[in-house]
């Protein structure tokens, strides 16, 4: 790394610290000795600055290498369509003239001949201001077919793509073979622009879409910003990507921009064109005429942990608490000594706290403690000679580099976000059970310098780069801090990046420092979309079809790769983009198929069930298919942990989403601590207060959770009118000894013919009462399905609701504690009149329990197993619930009071 950052940069050039980790930082790093740079993938175009100057190239169609089943990628490459400069310009070194948000400025000069050109992501325009002689374009593609050339603007075809170049009023174009020349008329500016393809080729179609964007040809864009707000009323994150132009001439001031998938999908307020550019992303649709845009973005919230709900007691907790009882004495299990595995054994002993906090095992809570605090006092500590656990700000490069360094963490300024981010989400949970050693004028000071150094969030503070590893328009990180490859700029594990952002949520909210916040939330929600398009391709649209993988381990900027940088098992190569797997990484199951359809790759392209990160691909599959990761984890109890895992966080996070569910993103909460899960179509509402006064969580279909003070609450799968939904807790203090297994909701009594109604003891049917059971006689090895049999009745009278439309929902709490085989039956009748007769009846298909004890959710989602009549409004009607065993030898428990509850379809 050079001294002197500035060495290929104009006097012009922004003061303050460079960017880095760009997807143009080539042009100032130039790693290759090289006085230009390597291609520039900025999409739609790719460019390459030459000395005679700026190529273009607009590849379209993809060159796939390697197999679907082992190591493979696609790119679309840089090949040259033409080259864009002054005649007889050779300058020696091309250098950078400015840059905003998403755009650059190459700067050429050889004494006699000027050229300034500026490009970006999303642009089709390449604007330029030249001096000393002709404009020129060259196709150095092959053969350039002009199909039009009417004065000042020129559209031609080179390999198939489709260009214009647009030159002041009043000036022409020349045409010499491959060579198109203008002199400008003497004012020294022009535009080329990459067209969409259209349906039709004929002359007149193209002609009208140049003259569509020659309406802005000269609205130079010479500046871009992106400014985002988080709402948190409805967790919702708007970001506005605002251009700035400078008329060359006329009056136009507003410009045309290409979006990626990842921001047209999200896109509010605006149409796009029905044409598209094809790029290593897939699909860009255009907008033409905007001087900004906006999307707006949901986001789905993060936790410290995943809740205790089904490890808090009996068989599974005793199998926790032996896991962490063999990591105590060395939380951190720490591989070197180095910014990245450093901060690897402090997520490690992270995860252990939390979860040693749910289950009260305060003696492993404290050891993991003391492990991150220790270590981040020492990192985050400088003595007098102390080279080693320290961190060294660098004023040439504005940049925090931490040694010992590694994967070119200190040389080559990488992976910053991947290290730090370990490094914050550690001091996050810390920041929780000691509050002084996280204060601003403690250790916290030094935290947010990390924070500022991979991603500052505060455009006003000099010490760094504005989002230093986040491409803003792309909408996720870079991990090369040269980016100097032909192939652009990468990144491959995308998880890392996300840990970072996680951590700035958790970081900001435990310290009250919303900036932050707002800003990991901002990175979190883009990113999480993002990576769903790029790196998962969730829609089976972003990859060319004859990849033939599910995903790629790294993004390129010309393309992907079913690869890494340092294997070729498919178990790393899937596995780095999941990895570490913790309460900020809930995203990876907002589309539990490809879960389940990843896994499936893993095992056909490994040949067989992974042997090497098992538990880093159980826990992802889990977030799709959580019993069938529960299982493989049962089967294989002495999987060797990955490096930065344990088998307590393990077992921990597969157990629990066994009963959890999925997540569930079709609700969101007001608070950015919070998730939502199901199973069997119940919900479990999870919140996490870890500040220290009480707090009440509002979700978007108006469930209310109380979270106390430095506690995670979990809620039951109902919704009230007014009421709360307040749970059994976990959290950081005082520790926890035995959490309920069952979060115990409770709410004010509902009024009589409200729909809501829970099963009461006696018989009852009306508004909650307290915590009890009911025992549901075993079938006797007789089969009873659909027959009720023994059973549990519970009845309400004199009912007068109308009807709504709809179905009965329900969610019944069962528990058969280690008995296998038993399966539960329900039986909903309405007596619409009350005069005895029976006008619409309903039965459930049964719902078989598994032999683990903890209740598990039933619910209208098992489906209808018979129904009889209509439903219709209720004047001093019945409804009757009838609760039995289909199957079964032995008794099964129902969980009545507050937990079992039905939802009738009426007002």
């Amino acid at each position: 790394m050079t001294t002197n950052p500035r060495q290929f940069a104009t006097a012009d050039a922004p003061a303050g610290p460079i960017p880095t980790n760009d997807w143009w930082s080539s042009l100032l790093w130039k790693r290759t000795n090289c006085s230009y740079s390597e291609p520039l993938h900025a999409h739609p175009v790719s460019y390459q600055p030459f000395g005679d100057g700026l190529g273009l190239s607009a590849t379209s169609t993809p060159t796939i290498t390697g197999t679907a089943t082992g190591v493979g990628e696609f790119k679309y490459a840089y090949a040259e369509d033409i080259r864009v400069g002054v005649a007889a310009l050779g300058a020696p070194v091309v250098k950078v003239d400015g840059w905003t948000d998403w755009t650059v400025t190459p700067y050429w000069n050889d004494g006699a001949r000027t050229m300034r050109a500026t490009i970006g992501h999303g642009l089709p325009f390449a604007y330029f201001r030249t001096s000393g002689g002709d404009a020129l374009v060259n196709a150095t593609g092959g053969s350039a077919t002009v199909w039009s050339n009417s004065g000042a603007t020129i559209g031609f075809t080179v390999r198939g793509h489709d260009y214009v170049a647009y030159a002041p009023s009043g000036a022409t174009w020349s045409v010499n073979g491959g060579r198109i020349t203008s002199n400008l008329a003497g004012r020294g500016y022009f535009s080329v622009a990459l067209l969409p393809t259209t349906p039709s080729t004929d002359a007149a179609s193209r002609a009208e879409l140049a003259a569509t964007y020659g309406r802005y040809a000269h609205a130079h864009v010479t500046g871009t910003r992106v400014s985002y707000a988080y709402d948190p009323a409805t967790s919702t994150v708007t970001t506005t990507y605002a251009f700035t132009t400078t008329p060359r001439e006329g009056t136009a001031t507003r410009t045309v921009a290409s979006l990626y998938p990842h921001q047209w999908r999200s896109l509010t307020g605006a149409t796009p064109l029905a044409l598209t550019y094809p790029s290593a992303r897939g699909r860009m649709k255009v907008l033409a005429g905007v001087d900004a845009f906006r999307t707006s973005m949901r986001f789905h919230g993060v936790l410290p942990e995943v809740p205790a709900v089904a490890t808090g007691a009996g068989a599974d907790l005793t199998t926790l608490r032996n896991h962490l009882a063999a990591v105590r004495g060395n939380p951190m299990d720490q591989r070197g000594t180095d910014t990245y595995w450093t901060g690897k054994g402090l997520g490690r002993a992270a995860r252990i706290a939390e979860i040693a906090d749910q289950v009260g095992d305060a003696e492993t809570r404290t050891a993991a403690l003391n492990a991150i605090r220790g270590t981040l006092t020492d990192w985050l500590t400088a003595t007098p000679g102390e080279t080693e656990g320290v961190f060294h700000y660098d004023r040439n490069w504005g940049t925090l580099i931490g040694y010992p360094a590694s994967y070119g963490s200190d040389q080559e300024l990488n992976d910053h976000h991947f290290h730090y981010g370990y490094f914050v989400a550690a001091a996050a949970t810390l920041a929780k059970f000691d509050p002084a050693w996280a204060r601003q004028d403690q250790y916290g000071g030094m935290v947010d310098l990390l924070i500022r150094d991979a991603n500052n969030y505060d455009r006003a503070d000099g010490r760094f780069p504005y989002l230093r590893d986040f491409d803003i328009y792309a909408g996720h990180d870079w991990a090369a801090g040269h980016g100097s490859f032909h192939a652009g700029n990468n990144q491959e594990s995308s998880s890392e990046g996300m840990n970072f952002a996680s951590a700035l949520i958790q970081w900001g909210q435990a310290t009250g420092n919303t900036a932050v916040r707002d800003a990991g939330i901002f990175i979190h929600t883009t990113q999480a979309a993002a990576i769903q398009e790029y790196w998962f391709d969730v829609t089976d649209e972003n990859y060319p079809a004859a990849f033939g993988h599910s995903t790629v381990g790294m993004v390129w900027g010309d393309g992907g790769a079913y690869a890494t940088w340092f294997s070729a098992e498919p178990e790393m190569i899937q596995g780095i983009n999941m990895l570490p797997i913790t309460g900020g990484h809930l995203y990876l199951g907002h589309h539990p198929a490809y879960n389940r359809a990843n896994y499936q790759e893993l095992v056909r392209n490994n040949g067989g069930e992974p042997t090497v990160w098992q538990d880093i691909h159980w826990q992802f599959l889990a977030l799709g298919d959580p019993d069938a990761a529960l299982a493989k984890l049962r089967a294989n109890p002495g999987h060797t942990p990955e490096e930065g895992e344990s088998r307590a966080h393990t077992f921990h996070w597969i157990r629990n989403l066994a009963a959890l569910g999925q997540v569930h993103t079709g609700v969101t909460a007001n608070h950015p601590l919070a998730a939502v899960f199901q199973r069997n179509g119940a919900r479990t509402y999870v919140a996490s207060n870890i500040t220290a006064a009480p707090l009440t969580v509002t979700f978007s279909d108006g469930t209310r959770l109380d979270v106390p003070a430095g506690r995670t609450a979990t809620g039951g799968a109902h919704t009230w009118s007014g009421g709360t939904a307040t749970g059994g807790v976990t959290g950081p203090t005082p520790p926890t000894t035995t959490p309920p297994t069952t979060p115990p909701p409770t709410t004010p009594p509902p009024s009589p013919d409200l729909p809501t109604r829970y099963l009461l003891p006696g018989g009852g049917l009306a508004a909650a009462g307290s915590p009890a059971t009911a025992t549901v006689a075993g079938a006797g090895g007789v089969n009873r399905d659909g027959t009720p049999t023994n059973a549990q009745v519970f009845t309400a009278t004199g009912l007068d609701m109308a009807y709504l439309g709809g179905q009965t929902t329900f969610d019944l709490f069962l528990d058969a504690g280690t008995a296998v085989g038993n399966g539960v039956q329900v039986r909903i009748s309405y007596d619409l009149t009350g005069n005895g007769g029976w006008e619409r009846v309903e039965t459930y298909r049964y719902f078989a329990t598994d032999p683990v004890p903890g209740y598990e959710h039933y619910t209208q989602q098992s489906g209808l197993h018979s129904a009889t009549g209509a439903l219709g409004n209720l004047a001093n009607g019945t409804v009757r619930v009838e609760v039995w065993s289909a199957i079964g030898n032995n008794p099964s428990t129902l969980g009545i009071g507050d937990r079992s509850v039905v939802t009738l379809p009426y007002a």
